[in-house]
């Protein structure tokens, strides 16, 4: 292994796009640890308005975003504006004939659609930064009437967060978004890897160590027994197990194929013949990525968030909230359903079986058993819902187990939900895509890849 990374860092273009990527995610991670200028530092350790369903809403973007919210930071919320207007141009794309347009008109269409992506996350990051402020900076602390993490200096004569250094606050948290873009498109373009999502995983990683400490902190470093409510040698044992089987269910499915085989046509050309060869159209198991549990635990939240706000108002709702709740049996059930259509959902979006054989067809290649043209599409479209039924029942699986672990083991949601789960499903992911493109680079100079032999 350190023979491979003395190669990697011995190709002078490879070693400068890796030192390249490192600098830009340092000056991420400084970025993530900076509060807006009205915050006060103090009440912010002692905070306490990040509870109930706001609370968890934004423990859970900070995995997927690469954000800070809690710390009301300038890069409070992390990429996923961006994010999200990504997902709708892609979905506009398969509704919408204009955008649908643009996506077939190759690289300018991808420059125009990425211009307008841009528009629509400036738009979204004054949205949420705005409800942000309003609802977690500006929460009212009940004992002095006055907004609990402002500084006092920053208080206007009505009470509340003068109406200027709000608009400074909206501002700094959109530009610290629109500056995290920039950095993913610079480490696209000079680094290497995905930029987006190297932050969303520098974002995981970073908070791993803190976790691992906190669970080191509240063990009781001896046999303890599962019933007994601490968290004992056995229990750290069953998690680091868990780890294992995560990660090696990840790079599983991540790396799985359905390779069909196809054939070339052959033609005669002068006096050979050429073609006839056989070859393989690899489809994906796990095709829509982390998507589905982006989209199904997204629209979970609002619930839980609406009935949490109104059993405070009316009690009565209390039941309702504690049945929405993460880690209730509807609450899970509700997410393998929805897993489940997304993940159908996405997958319909992305794959289109009509336009992979008509590429076929032009291309001259066909699978034995089946005439070009809709009979291969039949087909492709069978195997894909079955390949979608693996699929998405190993994302249900990876996106309850924090859940369950919590629940039965007796470990902190935040322990939980790093060490098992999505944000583990996202880190081997993005370190796999990472590995790949290292790998590129090696073997266009004749040398073996990381994960050879």
């Amino acid at each position: 292994m350190w023979e491979k990374l003395r190669i990697v860092f011995s190709i002078p273009e490879l070693r400068q796009k890796i030192l390249l990527t490192l600098l830009l995610l340092a000056i991420y991670r400084v970025g993530w640890m900076i509060s807006l200028p009205v915050i006060n530092q103090a009440a912010v350790h002692g905070n306490n308005a990040a509870t109930g369903g706001f609370g968890s809403m934004i423990q859970y973007a900070a995995v997927f975003s690469a954000s800070n919210l809690q710390q009301a930071t300038i890069f409070g919320l992390g990429i996923m504006p961006y994010i999200s207007a990504s997902i709708i141009f892609q979905l506009l794309g398969s509704v919408w004939k204009p955008i649908e347009d643009l996506q077939k008109e190759g690289e300018a269409g991808r420059k125009k659609i990425n211009e307008y992506t841009r528009y629509v996350t400036v738009i979204l990051c004054l949205i949420q930064s705005w409800f942000y402020v309003k609802l977690y900076v500006m929460g009212v602390d009940p004992s002095t009437n006055t907004p609990q993490l402002v500084n006092p200096e920053f208080i206007g004569a009505t009470g509340n967060l003068h109406l200027g250094w709000q608009i400074a606050s909206v501002l700094t948290m959109t530009c610290g978004t629109i500056f995290l873009m920039w950095l993913g498109e610079q480490i696209d373009e000079y680094g290497i890897g995905n930029g987006i999502s190297l932050l969303i995983m520098a974002g995981i990683l970073a908070q791993m160590p803190g976790a691992a400490v906190d669970l080191w902190s509240n063990s009781a470093r001896r046999l303890t027994g599962f019933d007994s409510g601490q968290i004992g040698v056995e229990t750290l044992v069953v998690l680091a197990c868990l780890f294992v089987a995560v990660v090696f269910g990840v790079v599983f499915i991540t790396l799985g194929q359905r390779r069909i085989p196809t054939y070339s046509a052959k033609h005669v050309r002068g006096r050979r013949v050429v073609g006839g060869s056989r070859q393989y159209l690899p489809l994906r198991i796990n095709q829509s990525g982390v998507m589905p549990i982006i989209f199904a635990s997204s629209l979970l939240m609002f619930p839980h968030i609406a009935l949490d706000w109104l059993s405070r108002i009316w009690p009565s709702f209390s039941v309702a909230a504690n049945a929405f709740s993460s880690g209730s049996f509807l609450y899970n059930l509700l997410y393998v359903v929805m897993i489940y259509f997304f993940y159908y959902f996405w997958t319909a979006i992305t794959f289109n079986p009509k336009d992979m054989a008509e590429n076929l067809k032009n291309y001259g290649t066909f699978i034995r058993g089946y005439r070009p043209g809709k009979r291969t599409a039949d087909y492709l479209e069978r195997v894909m819902v079955r390949i979608t039924y693996v699929g998405a029942g190993f994302l249900a699986l990876v996106a309850i187990i924090p859940t369950m672990v919590s629940g039965s083991l007796g470990v902190s949601p935040t322990v939980a939900s790093f060490y098992g789960g999505t944000g583990l499903l996202i880190a081997v992911s993005v370190a796999f895509d990472l590995v790949q493109k290292i790998d590129s680079h090696l073997v266009m100079r004749n040398y073996p890849g990381l994960l050879e032999s």
